[in-house]
């Protein structure tokens, strides 16, 4: 693929310091990174909604993506949660943004996000996305950042709230489909073995959160060897810590 330049989106955020969101007409909204959110407390932790009230939530992958989204742009993303990098990527210019996330309550409250924000070229799907089709367990639990397909993962103490039988997606079958050319991977330890018979054509760039407490040296390597198999080449200036950046040709 030649080289292109990557074209620079600068998105507006809504400045909002204490006193202005103490007054706000519209205190049942969150702004983050310039999207909104609904402010409700019985679904969203207290921590979580802190951060996106001050622009840390997701941080790391948002600022990764900014301004190498480009108009022409077929967005992966795999664990969507509430939809924040989706609506961060479709603002950002995407063509159509492709959705998987595994938790319902998640779902819904990703489909309010983009009503809310008017964002129409987002479709996400209440399933997984794995090496081979089938069903899985999915544990909903009390902190929905930590919920997975592990039943009592290492490290992990918030109580599960509810199980789901969820419908498991061949990644062949769903990139036969949608045929990315940008993936956005956050599925709490599952990209270990998500990758490893992958056919990852067309990809140019993909953010992946890794999860190295879990997966291990063995789980990261077989990350980077699926990446390189894809084309792609470690790209340390969007990276940072446990956060990832591929990127082909830069």
């Amino acid at each position: 693929m030649a080289q292109a330049t990557d074209r620079t989106v600068h998105m507006a955020v809504k400045p909002r310091n204490r006193e202005e969101r103490d007054t706000d007409p519209e205190r049942d909204i969150i702004w983050s990174r310039g999207v909104r959110f609904p402010d409700r407390p019985s679904f969203l932790t207290q921590r979580l909604r802190r951060a996106l009230r001050f622009n840390n939530y997701e941080k790391q992958e948002a600022e990764a993506l900014r301004g190498m989204i480009r108009p022409e742009d077929v967005v992966l993303e795999l664990g969507g949660g509430i939809g924040f990098m989706s609506s961060i990527v479709a603002k950002a210019g995407a063509r159509a943004v492709h959705v998987y996330e595994a938790n319902p309550d998640a779902v819904a409250y990703a489909r309010d996000v983009y009503a809310m924000n008017g964002i129409e070229c987002v479709t996400i799907t209440n399933a997984i996305v794995g090496p081979k089709k089938g069903m899985a367990t999915f544990y909903q639990r009390e902190n929905m950042l930590t919920s997975s397909m592990e039943e009592d993962p290492i490290r992990v103490d918030s109580p599960v709230v509810a199980t789901h039988q969820i419908e498991v997606r061949n990644i062949n079958t769903v990139w036969k489909d949608v045929k990315p050319s940008v993936l956005v991977c956050d599925i709490e330890g599952a990209e270990a073995d998500l990758f490893v018979k992958a056919q990852m054509t067309g990809l140019r760039l993909a953010v992946i959160e890794l999860h190295p407490q879990w997966i291990g040296e063995a789980g990261v390597r077989a990350v980077f060897d699926a990446m390189t198999r894809a084309g792609l080449t470690y790209f340390p200036k969007a990276s940072s810590a446990k956060v990832v950046t591929f990127k082909k040709d830069w």
